[in-house]
């Protein structure tokens, strides 16, 4: 974890200390959702700062309207952070974006911003898989687990539902990767809604974990997609399915998923590699 250098002497030290390395830049987007935005970016922050990696700004849009003016400057941010599902970003934005990920940039979609932009396709390539917006077998295949290989399932149907909010257990899918490296082989995660039956092109996606959807709590019956790794360009994308609510945040399971997710995205890398004492366990939730 890094740390703010100490500068020895009695005088503080006007100008950063020499070896000192910079924080990685973040940008939350928000202003639009049908998830309560405002309490939820507050925890977005708070995580990223917590970890003594980045420094953090907000990007909000307005509330509904004209978006002609929004226009963030991407190219300045080693990662953007999505908190947002509403009105389309003007074609310029879109652009914009477009290229700050094709050349390197980082992005981390939670929750409902997979429900975002159904018509922008680059945008669907970047998360790999959503639902809602009017998402369809025409938008891409399901992701499905299959003796122990995820395939792609073009059968008809809509994408995105999910059943009634409840605890479950997440499983990891691929512990090598620099996200989940490390993690418990299973945890459970705290009272949140339980995507399921997301499609989208689903190219260049490594899923790292995924939980059942219970019938019997509404679900489709199927391992879901929870944590999902996706290439775009030279950019990377963490997607992460959880966080409906801020009780769903608290869950120490998406705050240091969260916190490897957007230092990846960022930098390619996961320096993050002890395992907070209060992780959830197989057995028992735990929130902070």
């Amino acid at each position: 974890m890094l740390r703010s250098p100490i500068c020895f002497g009695l005088l503080l030290c006007a100008l950063p200390c020499l070896g000192a390395e910079p924080m990685l830049k973040a940008l939350i987007v928000d202003g639009q959702n049908n998830h309560n935005w405002k309490a939820t970016t507050p925890l977005l922050k708070k995580y990223l700062e917590d970890s003594g990696l980045f420094s953090v700004d907000v990007a909000t849009t307005p509330a509904n309207g004209d978006l002609s003016r929004f226009k963030p400057d991407f190219a300045g941010y080693q990662v953007v952070v999505s908190n947002y599902n509403g009105a389309p970003w003007p074609k310029e934005t879109q652009q914009a974006f477009e290229k700050y990920m094709r050349h390197g940039g980082g992005l981390v979609v939670v929750h409902a911003a997979d429900n975002a932009f159904p018509q922008w396709k680059a945008y669907n390539e970047m998360i790999g898989v959503g639902g809602w917006g009017g998402r369809n077998e025409k938008s891409g295949p399901y992701v499905r687990l299959r003796e122990g290989q995820f395939v792609r399932d073009t059968s008809p149907g809509g994408g995105g539902s999910h059943g009634a909010q409840h605890a479950f257990l997440v499983v990891v899918r691929d512990g090598k990767h620099p996200i989940t490296a490390g993690l418990p082989s299973s945890w459970m995660h705290a009272s949140d809604e339980l995507y399921d039956r997301l499609r989208g092109p689903a190219a260049n996606l490594t899923v790292l974990a995924t939980a059942y959807a219970d019938p019997k709590q509404g679900g489709s019956g199927e391992q879901e997609p929870m944590l999902m790794a996706i290439d775009y360009g030279k950019g990377r994308v963490f997607h992460t399915t959880l966080g409906h609510s801020p009780e769903a945040m608290h869950c120490v399971g998406f705050i240091v998923t969260l916190q490897r997710g957007a230092e990846w995205a960022a930098t390619g890398e996961v320096t993050q590699s002890k395992i907070p004492g209060d992780f959830p366990t197989s057995d028992k939730v735990s929130v902070r």
